[in-house]
């Protein structure tokens, strides 16, 4: 007879395995539209308006569930640096978007587990493991090879893309500590509110409005972004971790079929091959994080 357990989470794992579809599929999109909004407006323009249409999308399912009110917080300066820091990641990820092969940009961004090991104990003050530093050894090494020092030339592209994984991981940790006390559409609330303005700044009020064509890319942009981070949270909400994120990983490959498809970008087994030891790294310290938790 089969285990009742079992029984009772093979719904759950499979709709966590739906859930991670969607999620491949959008963040997939989210690339493809980047690039092409890109042919009609700086990298600038596209995080104003993408920021301003998630801002505006947040603030409907704001005012239909808990309300304004619920928005107040007491963690304005932490809230201002997350937005801060994960608006010059996505900056840096959409400028390196249109400079490397997506599959490399894919594989430099699967690092920011890593960072977030390696620098959790500096900012957060959690142990530093041998298992978290082992991962984060395999992990540099991936980047190496994906970065290719010698074969060819550290590029621009390869710069931002490193950066931006950086500033993914310092916004994960920020999100980590804000989740103490803040709900996850405060915390979702607060970033494009801050990005916005952030964006609107830099672009010294001059908004240009893009053609209606690049204005649907921005807009695919914004939507397929959402849905790419609602789609991995309600999956991990279902099932494990150690289940999940190798489905997660299946991005690298995904991308750089599209990449092939759709820009005729070649599949270069090295950048492969140095993506599949970053996510060793990856898998080791989660792997190493349940058993921490287990214990």
């Amino acid at each position: 007879m089969m285990d009742m357990a079992m029984v009772r989470t093979q719904p759950r794992v499979m709709r966590a395995l739906a859930w991670m579809g969607l999620a491949l599929v959008s963040f997939s999109t989210v690339a493809i539209a980047g690039r092409e909004a890109a042919r009609g407006a700086t990298t600038l323009e596209m995080m104003f308006y993408r920021c301003l249409i998630s801002l505006v999308i947040v603030l409907a399912l704001v005012l239909m569930g808990p309300g304004l009110r619920a928005m107040r917080t007491t963690r304005l300066t932490l809230h201002s640096v997350r937005g801060l820091v994960h608006f010059i990641a996505q900056y840096s990820w959409l400028g390196a978007l249109t400079m490397i092969p997506l599959a490399q940009l894919f594989a430099l961004e699967f690092t920011a587990p890593i960072w977030v090991a390696l620098l959790a104990p500096l900012l957060l003050g959690e142990r530093m493991t041998m298992i978290r530093l082992a991962a984060a050894v395999i992990g540099f090494v991936g980047v190496i090879i994906v970065a290719q020092p010698g074969a060819v030339e550290f590029n621009t592209g390869v710069g931002l893309g490193l950066l931006s994984a950086i500033g993914f991981a310092l916004s994960m940790l920020a999100t980590k500590a804000l989740s103490r006390s803040e709900s996850p559409i405060r915390i979702l609330f607060y970033m494009f509110l801050v990005q916005t303005v952030l964006a609107l700044f830099l672009l010294f009020g001059e908004v240009r409005l893009p053609d209606i064509v690049t204005m649907g890319w921005i807009s695919v942009l914004a939507v397929t972004g959402l849905s790419a981070h609602y789609a991995l949270v309600r999956a991990f909400a279902l099932a494990d971790a150690i289940l999940v994120a190798p489905m997660d990983f299946l991005r690298l490959p995904l991308i750089a079929v599209v990449g092939a498809v759709i820009y005729a970008e070649p599949l270069d087994p090295i950048v492969l091959f140095g993506g599949l030891v970053v996510i060793v790294g990856n898998l080791l310290n989660l792997w190493g994080e349940r058993r921490a938790a287990r214990s």
